[in-house]
């Protein structure tokens, strides 16, 4: 995805294109740990859902702001422990977004980081789109028929994101 900023690269302000190479790098991760764990098809909601909820969790762990290519595989447990079951990830997502928004503030930046710019339009996306999934709460012995013939319920996209892509970092 473009981003029509008014900084360089190099942050210098010239009026060239900004590349938000930092969301771009951590949706590449992403979805590479998605597509070799084999879970969804690439064109499927769920795989957008867990490569966004993914994305994310790769972006506002990086507190260095530089994930370099060989730190990928020194993150992984850091990823698994954020996006385990019993950990508040959402409320991670907002704190983390909020306290890089405020950091943006302190700098005085007139132009919106184009990274974290997009970092907030896919936890939007999560948030208020929803995905219909199994109900996984539903009474077992329920539902006669496949799996696809039980109870359903729509999710909010995070939810039924977080633990395929918890599952992609298992896997990979």
């Amino acid at each position: 995805m473009l981003h029509r900023g008014r900084e360089s690269t190099d942050g210098t302000g010239d009026g060239e294109l900004t590349v938000p190479m930092a969301w771009l790098y951590a949706e590449y991760i992403a979805d590479e740990l998605l597509r070799s764990g084999d879970l969804m098809p690439p064109t499927s909601f769920e795989f957008r859902a867990g490569r966004d909820a993914l994305a994310l969790t790769v972006f506002l762990s990086d507190t260095e702001g530089e994930l370099s290519g060989i730190r990928v595989i020194t993150q992984l447990e850091t990823w698994l422990s954020l996006t385990a079951y019993d950990q508040p990830w959402q409320e991670w997502v907002r704190g983390r977004l909020a306290e890089l928004a405020g950091e943006a503030a302190a700098a005085g930046r007139e132009v919106p980081d184009p990274d974290l710019e997009l970092a907030r339009e896919a936890w939007r996306w999560l948030r208020e789109t929803e995905l219909l999934a199994p109900d996984l709460n539903a009474v077992p012995g329920g539902a006669a028929g496949g799996e696809d013939e039980g109870p359903k319920v729509w999710t909010p996209a995070w939810q039924l994101g977080l633990p395929l892509g918890h599952l992609a970092i298992h896997l990979f």
